[in-house]
């Protein structure tokens, strides 16, 4: 069973599937809240089910090829990351299809959807955090209706800042802003001892586009961009001239899903994430507004499902 509704209505719909003993792949948020999101790990944990997630970040050739080259050395020991994205529903303006991410409680927020895609796609890449200050703020409280110009009130944020350090000791900044930007919609980069790693996309909801990664190390005189080795296609290479196209990443989450369920997963590879990983995330999400909340730095020392 596929689940790709809004966030509210999710948990009505996973949970008669899971109890029924079907497998489910739900889209990322997993549900509303913590609470929803570890009912229903529990409920497939229990019913030895499998599961699945859609952090489709994590399937993007270009991620998958960044990873590797941190690994391998590509800019030496990582000293700092910065990320800079936009959320285009949680702007100034609104429409009726997005009417209901104006509610905070509805789960569908900058921090679960943008903020949450990016940091697991960062924390692929680098490794998880050990400690996170955070500051949350919701600045446009009215937005406009971008036809009829009904004002509404807004209760989800807009703003989000997160600094930290990641278990390798590298330092952290994360800005995500609610609305598009005339300058920047996403950038992220990655700045080693040996050299630098840059992450550009076509927009600010950058998991559902088209991505371009850029390197520059040693003597280099400036960033060059590089290309994806077509290894990183798998067996989707008639998906590769489609790489804009918003289900592009999702192509290479579903293929990753198939190898998993057939058992034809190549050693070495990791698949889709499930439910539990979903809760990882959940968790990450909830320290991160206790951050805010409190104003002081919070350790993620467990972030075991």
């Amino acid at each position: 069973m596929v689940v790709t509704v809004r966030v509210p209505q999710r948990l009505e719909l996973i949970r008669p599937a899971l109890e029924a003993g079907k497998m489910v792949f739900s889209e990322w948020p997993l549900g509303a809240d913590l609470a929803q999101a570890e009912e229903l790990a529990d409920r497939a944990h229990l019913g030895g089910l499998l599961t699945a997630v859609g952090l489709q970040a994590r399937s993007a050739p270009p991620l998958r090829y960044l990873r590797d080259l941190v690994a391998e050395g590509y800019a030496g020991r990582v000293l700092s990351t910065s990320m800079l994205g936009s959320g285009r529903p949680w702007g100034a303006t609104y429409d009726d299809d997005h009417a209901y991410v104006l509610d905070v409680t509805s789960g569908a927020t900058l921090l679960s959807i943008p903020f949450g895609h990016s940091v697991d796609a960062l924390t692929m890449v680098l490794g998880e955090f050990r400690e996170v200050s955070a500051r949350i703020e919701n600045p446009r409280p009215e937005v406009t209706h971008v036809t009829s110009g009904a004002v509404a009130a807004k209760s989800t944020e807009d703003q989000i800042a997160v600094t930290g350090l990641l278990d390798s000791g590298a330092v952290v900044a994360m800005h995500f802003r609610g609305g598009t930007s005339r300058a920047t919609s996403f950038h992220w980069e990655i700045n080693g001892t040996q050299g630098d790693l840059v992450v550009k996309a076509d927009h600010g909801l950058w998991w559902m586009g088209r991505l371009r990664l850029y390197g520059a190390r040693g003597d280099d005189s400036g960033l060059a961009e590089l290309p994806v080795p077509a290894r990183y296609q798998r067996s989707l290479t008639h998906w590769t001239e489609r790489s804009a196209e918003p289900t592009y990443n999702v192509a290479h989450e579903y293929a990753l899903l198939r190898d998993q369920i057939t058992g034809t997963l190549a050693p070495g590879t990791d698949g889709v994430p499930d439910f539990r990983h979903a809760v990882r995330r959940h968790r990450m999400l909830e320290q991160i507004r206790e951050a805010a909340r409190t104003g002081r730095k919070v350790t993620l020392a467990d972030q075991s499902p």
